[in-house]
């Protein structure tokens, strides 16, 4: 009784019938608009964050509804992974969740399926996720974490002043998430330590995002994942230029359709623990000159074992040192049908001829 009392003073419940008329907008992702959903109604003023847990915590199996406007979070929200306890979020276009002043740091503002972890995809419920508006972590918070679960889905987010924008973990089925992420943007807060996004989970897909103010684009340390018109794009203080990366691999079986490494030191950097990656047409460009820097499509620890077909690589101008690949020699990779201004590449340590079929 309790919980019933504390929610009817933060809380409004709404109840919508299929009788609510065709012009009712869907809520954020897509799909039908559900018949019932719960609408987030807090005490006006302060921190949302215990009443937005509360009511995550008694709407199992729910769709939360989160209306326009800026909800201070003094601490990150845990969602269910396990499907009879599972919700989704879903914000209105202008719904902000913004980190308070005390947030702590390193800290994500939602962790997804951080609690009751599960692998259970049979079962309803299984699929659940974040849709629609805007996470804002005040430069201290990371946006968003999926912990557990699979077939978490997270569409149509915008993160701003965040250290690290999406952070899948290693996943509940066996290393693996099976997450969708698509149409995700993301804005960092330009620190030495800031990533977009960060993968350490095999098994999923990434569609239409957007990276801007990290110092490194996408970081992956898992395999079997697929990124589909990623655009990292670098806008960090000039004097951290050269550590700057676009796509940090150190995962294998990975596959790069579409993507875009835009203006980074290091378009593409494959580490040495890294396995055989795929990477079609894809692009790595500069617009600026940055004189006697360095610019790399694709740099190597080791040798390149990456398949890479149809890669489109412009330099801005040959005032810097522009190589297509920086490797060792003797490594099984391949570079077929490279797109790129052969006069442009001047640096004397790029072997990519040794590469090219």
């Amino acid at each position: 009784m309790k919980n019933v009392a504390f929610l009817c003073v933060f809380l409004c419940v709404l109840f919508i019938d299929d009788s609510a008329g065709a012009d009712a907008a869907p809520l954020g992702g897509a799909g039908a608009q559900p018949s019932s959903f719960v609408v987030f109604a807090p005490a006006p003023g302060g921190d949302a964050a215990d009443a937005l847990q509360s009511l995550i915590d008694a709407s199992p199996n729910r769709t939360i509804h989160i209306p326009d406007g800026t909800y201070l979070l003094s601490h990150p929200v845990v969602t269910p992974a396990a499907p009879p306890f599972a919700v989704s979020l879903r914000l209105d276009d202008f719904a902000i969740l913004k980190a308070a002043p005390d947030f702590p740091g390193r800290e994500p503002l939602v962790r997804l399926g951080g609690t009751h972890p599960s692998r259970d995809i049979r079962a309803p419920g299984s699929v659940y996720g974040l849709y629609g508006g805007i996470l804002d972590g005040s430069g201290i918070a990371d946006g968003v974490a999926i912990e557990s679960g699979r077939e978490t889905r997270v569409q149509n987010v915008s993160m701003k002043n965040v250290r690290i924008g999406l952070h899948i973990l290693h996943g509940a089925n066996s290393g693996s998430s099976d997450c969708d992420i698509r149409d995700v943007h993301v804005v960092g807060n330009r620190a030495p330590d800031s990533v977009g996004l960060l993968v350490e989970a095999h098994d999923n897909s990434f569609a239409n995002m957007r990276i801007y103010d990290c110092m490194t684009g996408v970081r992956v340390r898992a395999g079997g994942n697929r990124f589909t018109n990623v655009h990292p794009l670098w806008s960090c203080p000039p004097e951290l230029y050269e550590e700057g990366i676009g796509f940090d691999e150190g995962g294998a079986n990975n596959t790069y359709l579409f993507s875009y490494s835009d203006q980074f030191s290091t378009g593409w950097l494959f580490r040495e623990k890294s396995g055989v990656c795929a990477l079609r047409d894809c692009t790595a460009f500069w617009y600026a000159p940055n004189p006697g820097m360095r610019h790399a499509a694709i740099r190597c620890e080791g040798p390149f074992r990456a398949i890479c077909t149809g890669m489109r690589v412009g330099f801005g101008n040959a005032k810097s040192m522009n190589a297509v690949l920086l490797a060792e020699p003797g490594g099984s990779g391949i570079i077929r049908d490279p797109v790129v201004k052969e006069e442009l590449v001047n640096d004397s340590a790029d072997i990519s001829r040794a590469y090219e079929r």
